[in-house]
């Protein structure tokens, strides 16, 4: 399991159609739809619709949009991810989460809020709950 594990990971970061390295420093918004990889400092809103790998020494203060992401480094901003999203022992999260699946590393630091239901879902079982008034 995790040599396929590594596998996909490496998969992930060499099909990367943007990768911020560790001396380059981004302020800005961006929106990608393939795999990005930031090993350096972001300042602005980051969306993929695919895969983004957080490095352990990369700073962001975004809040990030993705499919799949797996977070290593510190991130100040909320992080919303459709899919699964791990967070290592490295990670320094101050922000809300929102995610599918999650996975968090012993030694992992989470200030914020989290929360696993998707907005629609939750947003139509709310309204299924609530009774019905005749008037």
């Amino acid at each position: 399991m995790f040599n396929n594990k590594e596998k996909m990971e490496e998969e992930n970061y060499k099909d990367a159609e943007t990768v911020i390295g560790p001396s380059i420093r981004v302020k800005g918004n961006f929106h990608g739809q393939g795999n990005i990889v930031i090993e350096g400092r972001v300042e602005g809103n980051v969306k993929t619709d695919n895969y983004l790998l957080v490095g352990n020494k990369a700073k962001i203060l975004a809040s990030i949009e993705a499919k799949n992401a797996k977070i290593g480094g510190e991130v100040t901003g909320n992080i919303k991810v459709n899919e699964y999203l791990e967070i290592t022992s490295k990670a320094k999260i101050s922000g809300d989460i929102e995610a599918s699946a999650l996975s968090i590393e012993k030694g992992a630091v989470l200030n914020g809020k989290c929360s696993m239901a998707k907005e629609e879902k939750h947003h139509a079982e709310h309204h299924q709950a609530q009774p019905h008034h005749k008037e």
